[in-house]
């Protein structure tokens, strides 16, 4: 077999694409195994008639599709700022949370919650639902549960710009990592939210 040699020693443009994509995907999906431990969770408790609790969609406007090899959309844009990832139905009590993944080592940062998601959270709070968040220490492969009224006051009078660990681990709650479900957060919802209901 016969090395080919480019000339000029440069690498071929189609490698250097293939190793940049690979890079761009990395960075894009950094919480998407999270998400999808979450749905995961969610499939089991619907499953086992356990709760109904969803993914809520963004709502997209497409304005071009391109039909040559099959639809495929080209050009879209978010119709409403998003509010909340998941949301549902547990022992007939409304449940709103957000869902986020941090790769810091030290901190969460607020920048990583909008304030449309601070004034959806307030307005389920204030209409009697269970609102939270279960925000991931990637480093450390943890998971809590943070009532949202907290994280809403922190936010609103930031104190800091981030979180630190060491206050989601004392205002927070540990979520049950295990095959099935994956993050048992209702197991914590009982503890925090309807102890005295049960």
């Amino acid at each position: 077999m016969t090395m080919i040699k480019y000339p000029g020693g440069t690498i071929p443009a189609a490698k250097k694409t293939r190793t940049k994509a690979k890079l761009t995907i990395a960075a894009g999906n950094r919480g998407m195994d999270f998400e999808n431990e979450i749905n995961d969770t969610n499939a089991y408790y619907l499953e086992r008639d356990i709760a109904v609790i969803s993914k809520r969609p963004t709502p997209i406007n497409i304005v071009k599709v391109d039909y040559t090899h099959g639809p495929k959309i080209t050009q879209a844009y978010f119709e409403a700022q998003s509010t909340t990832d998941y949301n549902g139905i547990y022992k007939g009590r409304y449940l709103d949370f957000e869902a986020k993944s941090t790769h810091s080592k030290t901190s969460f940062p607020l920048s990583n919650i909008a304030p449309q998601q601070v004034r959806h959270l307030r307005n389920v709070i204030r209409h009697g639902g269970i609102a939270f968040f279960l925000i991931q220490i990637v480093a450390e492969e943890k998971v809590y549960l943070l009532d949202a009224e907290y994280i809403c006051d922190f936010y609103e009078n930031k104190p800091r710009k981030s979180i630190p660990f060491s206050v989601i681990k004392e205002k927070g709650h540990l979520v049950p990592f295990a095959y099935r479900p994956r993050h048992d957060y209702l197991a914590v919802v009982d503890e925090v939210f309807l102890k005295n209901e049960q």
